[in-house]
């Protein structure tokens, strides 16, 4: 895809629109995880808006790319995200983190176009790594795309899951690290760092690319590069 300023400020609007709802939705209903849910509205933008391939209208089309919220608490933002691209009425926005409702503090199945709930850290990228595998096997084009947090990637299953993608090759599944220095306990250096990120997946021979989140031009190039790395 031609990364051209008409689809840049496409996709700017809806991050305007996006991070309006988020914040909106949140403060009226009590409240979510504001920081890791604003920290990855461009990224989601970009993703809906221009990467991946889906079906608002069909959302389990079996031809459609797979996206995993691994930072599952990231839910106030990814909601709005999927009401702007078509998949829930906006709506059901001001449900947020109410008994009973779809649209929850984590992820659900109940939310339409979630493909996994994930409450619980650090198990997106091994999801999406049974997902992408399957995928290989089937010989089918669909592509997998993971987001996860700098604080999640602690969890030592996160690794595992990395080993193991190079070792099956595959090259249709794409992760992507929320480098926003928080998790709930505090900064992430004072916590556990696990820098160099870059480093470390590079030891497992991932292709890695560092790029400034907020950049939308950034997210899309290297989004688009990595669709044509091949192992």
């Amino acid at each position: 895809m031609k990364v051209t300023d008409d689809l840049l400020e496409r996709v700017t609007e809806k991050v305007r629109k996006i991070r309006a709802l988020t914040v909106k939705y949140a403060q009226e209903t009590g409240g979510g995880h504001f920081g890791g849910s604003l920290s990855q509205i461009e990224i989601l933008a970009v993703l809906y808006g221009a990467v991946l391939k889906i079906d608002s209208k069909n959302p389990k089309w079996p031809g459609r790319d797979y996206f995993i919220l691994s930072k599952g608490h990231g839910c106030a933002s990814f909601g709005p995200v999927l009401a702007v691209h078509g998949f829930m009425d906006e709506s059901l926005l001001a449900t947020f983190n109410k008994f009973g409702a779809p649209f929850g503090m984590h992820t659900s199945l109940k939310m339409a176009g979630v493909e996994h709930p994930t409450g619980s850290l650090g198990h997106g990228l091994s999801v999406g790594l049974g997902i992408a595998l399957a995928m290989k096997l089937d010989g089918k084009p669909n592509r997998v795309f993971v987001l996860q947090g700098d604080g999640e990637i602690e969890e030592g299953q996160v690794w595992e899951a990395a080993a193991s993608s190079c070792k099956y090759k595959l090259d249709n599944l794409t992760d992507i690290v929320d480098k926003n220095n928080l998790q709930i306990d505090g900064f992430i250096e004072k916590i556990m760092s696990m820098e160099p990120i870059d480093k470390k997946f590079e030891a497992f021979n991932w292709y890695v690319m560092k790029i400034n989140g907020h950049d939308m031009k950034e997210i899309l190039t290297a989004l688009e590069e990595a669709k044509k790395i091949k192992k």
